[in-house]
Formats: C-alpha cells, structure tokens, sequence
C-alpha cells in the first residue's frame, strides 16, 4: 500500500467533517447544538452543483451553496434563538425538510435520468517543492483548495476562540448567557451569527462532498455525515485542534473501509462500510465523561 496516497485520501475524505464540525464548534460555544448540520449540508450539495451547472464555474457554484445553507442556517436560527423552541426538535426536522426539498428539486431541474450532468469540479493543486517531500508532501501538499482551507480554519478557529474579544463573548455566552446579558452582550445576536456561520461552513462542506469528492448530486449522499460532524466536535473536546484529530480519524476510518473493499479479502461489503460509524460510537463513549461540553449547550436562553 502506498502510505502517502492512502494519508492523501484519509485528509480528502476528513475535509468535509472537519469543515461542517468547525461550523458546529462556534455554534456549540455559543450554546446552540446545531443538529440541523445533515441537512445544511444536503442543501449545500444540491445548491453547489445547480449553481456550477448553470454558471459554468464552480467558484460560483460554491458560492450560491453557501449563500442558499446560510438562508436555510437562518430558519433554523430564528427558531432555535428568537423563537427558543427546542434545538434538537427543529434540527431534526430541518433535516427532514431539506432532505425532501433537494429531492424535490432536484428531480426537478434533472429529471430521472440516471445520467449525471457535467460539472466543474475541485481539482488537486499541488504547491510546489513542498509535494516533493516524501509521504508528507503527496498528503499534505496535494490537496484541493476547499482541503487546505479546512487546514488552516483549524489554527483560525483556534486564534478567533482563544485570542479575540469576539471569541471570548462566544465562549461566554454558552457558558453563562445571564452574566452576558447583565453586561450588555447581545446574547441572541451572538448566537444567531454563530448559527449562520455553522451555515457557511455546512455549506462549503456539502459543495465541497459534491463538487470534490464526487461530480454530481445524488440524494441523500451526505449519509450521516453532518452527524459524523457533531460527532467530532464531541470527540474533540470542544477545541478546534481536537476536531481536526477527530476528523482524521473518521477520515482514516472512511479511508480504511474503501480499502479493505478495494482488496477483495471475501469480507461483506456491509462491515467496512459500517466501520466509520462503529468507531464513532466507540469514540463518544470514551470521551463522554471528559467532556468540556459547554454548560449553557442546548439551552434556549429566556431574557429573565
């Protein structure tokens, strides 16, 4: 097995998680579970592939994805922050909700046809000298734009928590909203704009799932992953370099299934497909009883 390419498809396969649990990460810091992430990046999927099929570019493409999650990133806001109906209530069914509306439309604009239309996608950008360096620069160095981006959203997330103003009003305002508001911190508005940003990351995400890893749009092709990406703010302890670590792992989980299915072994396709799923579980309960889970999480915040 060549060790590089197998770390270059573990970070390619990882990007998504980590992109969307960044997203989920302020969100969760600000006090809003946002469960709603399997359906932000369905829509961000569909929304990316009809914005780069009918502009012909996939920078725009991109953008129209992320632009439609946010608006579908404030519906779930205005409910969950304005109107403090339950978190997990409304997650839940916005994910049903855009599950049957990217089926919708996309059957509209594409019809049954089992023929995918034609894209522009991602392409592998290898930064020179560096991709030279044994293992390391086939894994890290050829990536695609969106792939490096989630890479350097790890050490920006990490400055913006732990080294802004901005950032420690986010902390603050999960951990004890009722300080914040005697203090005249805007609890809901920081809420809500952490809840778009968990938007804007969702969306990248879902573009980046369908415009990166693959060229075209099925439904429901997200398969657990905006799960997957709660998952990984959980088993990364809240902090943005814990998330990458989770991700990885989900990543080289991901990576070792298509393997094992790659060499033949007689093994049911089944168990390698369920092998992401059975290492998250495992994941979250060890590290359930550490956990620096917000004390606010969850919790809709009424103005005493």
């Amino acid at each position: 097995m060549d060790l590089g390419s197998f770390l270059s498809s573990t970070i390619r396969l990882a990007t998504p998680t980590l992109l969307a649990a960044l997203g989920i990460l302020i969100s969760e810091r600000s006090g809003v579970l946002n469960i709603g992430t399997e359906g932000m990046m369905l829509v961000g999927a569909l929304a990316g592939v009809l914005g780069s099929y009918y502009t012909g570019s996939i920078w725009l493409g991109t953008l129209i994805g992320i632009l439609i999650t946010v608006a579908f990133a404030a519906i779930f806001g205005i409910f969950t922050v304005i109107v403090k109906a339950d978190q997990t209530v409304v997650g839940t069914g916005m994910n049903i909700l855009a599950a049957g509306l990217t089926i919708t439309a996309n059957r509209a604009v594409f019809g049954a046809s089992a023929s995918p239309p034609k894209i522009e996608t991602f392409d592998i950008v290898q930064i020179p000298l560096l991709k030279d360096i044994p293992i390391l620069g086939e894994s890290l160095f050829s990536q695609t734009i969106p792939g490096y981006l989630a890479l350097i959203m790890v050490f920006a997330t990490a400055f913006f928590l732990f080294r802004t103003n901005t950032g420690l009003k986010v902390r603050s305002v999960g951990e004890n909203p009722q300080a914040c508001d005697t203090v005249g911190i805007n609890v809901s508005k920081v809420r809500f704009l952490s809840v778009l940003y968990s938007g804007v990351m969702a969306g990248l995400a879902g573009a980046y799932i369908s415009m990166g890893q693959l060229s075209f749009f099925t439904e429901g092709m997200i398969a657990g992953g905006g799960f997957m990406a709660v998952a990984a703010v959980v088993f990364g302890n809240y902090t943005p370099f814990g998330v990458l670590g989770a991700s990885l792992v989900f990543g080289l989980s991901n990576a070792s299934s298509y393997r094992l299915q790659a060499l033949s072994t007689g093994i049911p396709s089944e168990f390698p497909n369920m092998l992401p799923y059975v290492i998250t579980i495992v994941a979250l309960c060890i590290t359930s009883r550490r956990s620096k889970k917000p004390a606010s999480s969850a919790v809709p915040y009424v103005k005493g």
